[in-house]
């Protein structure tokens, strides 16, 4: 097997694992600790707010190849395997449902009137 292949099947594998760890995170058989962790490893692997910034060269997606997939398995060990197996089936069922672009709206009208907010808040008001 390719070496491309494999990482396009381990990044599919990822992906599947982020939505089931948000799955885990509602789930009410899971315990609240292992809850908080799922729901913060799937947030911050679901965002675009990095811990470093992807420009920054080598060191940028440096949390992109190592510290999620790391953050993942951590939070994998914590779920029992039966759970976790139901987890992935009900994220790969919603990876074949149709996308809706209702939230990706949503998110980005959040971020303009936060940064129509800041930009108000911080501009020299004209002097009297």
């Amino acid at each position: 097997m390719r070496i491309g292949t494999r990482l396009k099947n381990w990044a599919r594998a990822i992906k599947k694992d982020v939505v089931a760890l948000y799955i885990a995170a509602r789930d009410p058989r899971v315990p609240w600790h292992v809850k908080l962790a799922a729901a913060a490893i799937a947030a911050y692997a679901l965002s675009p707010i990095d811990l470093i910034p992807d420009f920054i060269p080598v060191l940028g997606y440096l949390d992109d190849v190592i510290i999620v997939p790391l953050g993942i398995l951590l939070v994998l060990r914590m779920i029992p395997d039966a759970l976790m197996a139901e987890f992935r089936e009900e994220a790969q069922r919603l990876s074949e449902r149709p996308v809706g672009r209702a939230a990706a709206v949503a998110i980005i009208g959040v971020w303009v009137a936060a940064t129509a907010l800041t930009l108000w808040a911080f501009w020299p008001a004209p002097a009297p």
